[in-house]
């Protein structure tokens, strides 16, 4: 597989455990009011063979690292968790490429600190910027998984969507098995587990909705090829629809002008878990927000969730970054069974729900 700098079965175990060590150590002693921390690093080291009726015949080596710190901050009767971490496709040098693992405890240990002693938002419909792990998560869980072909057929809020507009004509939303952009992103694959090319598949172009993700078999019930978007966690299961890397494509916007060009409002960041229907409402949970007023940045808070139909939210993009970045790749999808995948984008200037205080 490419792109893997410092092959993960080089690297001792030792290693490893002592990496974590100094991760949760580095974390605990940031700051006095840091009650507890920990550290966990996983790999998956996968070898598969995929040979077919088709005529498929291919190896793959997959490498897939994670690490993560989640520190808690505390002082009597009050405490906040925040979470910092990775997770890529590549080696043990890819995954600290950007980070060292002292870098990302300080982080995770910052976040908590700053957080204990920040207020709740008010709930409202309101302006929000979304950090490119917060449009990642809204990528996956309120567009991907009705986008998916077997979705669709159960009765998926898209399934005669094709050709609709779906989306403000900035936003383009894509599935890719290559790690589009930028490198290492965490559901790359070279091959889908049915021995099709996992390329890169437009699900909204323009706004305006495109295809859907499809197996051999979906693609054969809707007249299509598939996507390579059939994958099985383990050799004994059998390959499903599922997503990859999924994500919105850059735009040409400053944040500091998405920032200005809010009166009021807030920028989201740090993605949680939340959940999705299948007829695109959602409910997303964030570690912190800031308040933007006048164009400014104002106190950091907490608390926040952001929630709305999905549609609404992509029609009422207006900003589109320039930047861009995966932001989900240390979780796992669970979708019947696990699969690493990813997602993320650039920022994002749009209309949602902050669920705050009532």
């Amino acid at each position: 597989m490419a792109n893997v700098h410092g092959e993960l079965s080089d690297i001792d175990i030792e290693e490893k455990v002592k990496t974590v060590k100094e991760g949760e150590a580095e974390a605990r002693t940031y700051s006095k009011v840091i009650k507890s921390s920990s550290c966990l690093y996983r790999e998956i080291l996968d070898s598969k063979l995929i040979v077919n009726s088709d005529g498929a015949q291919v190896i793959v080596y997959d490498s897939k690292p994670e690490f993560s710190i989640t520190s808690v901050a505390g002082r009597v009767g009050e405490s906040i968790t925040a979470h910092e971490g990775i997770g890529i496709t590549g080696g043990w040098r890819d995954l600290f490429s950007k980070k060292s693992h002292q870098q990302y405890a300080r982080e995770a240990s910052r976040k908590a600190t700053n957080l204990l002693d920040a207020k709740k938002p008010r709930g409202e419909r309101t302006n929000i910027i979304l950090d490119p792990g917060m449009v990642g998560l809204l990528c996956h869980e309120a567009i991907g998984h009705m986008a998916e072909a077997d979705f669709v057929l159960s009765g998926s809020a898209l399934k005669r969507k094709i050709g609709s507009r779906v989306a403000s004509d900035r936003v383009t939303l894509s599935d890719s098995g290559t790690s589009e952009i930028v490198e290492n992103a965490a559901g790359t694959i070279q091959v889908d587990d049915e021995g099709v090319a996992a390329g890169k598949t437009v699900l909204i172009e323009d706004g305006v909705m495109k295809s859907f993700l499809h197996s051999r078999e979906s693609a054969l019930i809707f007249g299509t090829n598939p996507t390579g978007n059939a994958r099985a966690f383990d050799y004994t299961d059998e390959p499903i629809i599922r997503m990859r890397n999924t994500f919105i494509e850059r735009g040409s916007d400053k944040l500091d002008d998405m920032i200005k060009e809010t009166k009021h409002g807030y920028l989201v960041q740090g993605a949680r878990n939340g959940q999705a229907d299948a007829n695109g409402e959602f409910m997303f949970g964030s570690q912190e927000i800031h308040l933007i007023e006048r164009g400014e940045l104002k106190q950091i808070m907490r608390g926040a969730s952001i929630s709305g139909n999905a549609f609404d939210v992509l029609r009422s993009v207006d900003m589109v970054g320039d930047s861009f970045e995966y932001g989900i790749g240390t979780g796992y999808c669970g979708k019947y069974q696990p699969a690493k995948v990813d997602g993320g984008g650039p920022y994002i200037k749009c209309t949602a729900i902050l669920g705050g205080l009532q």
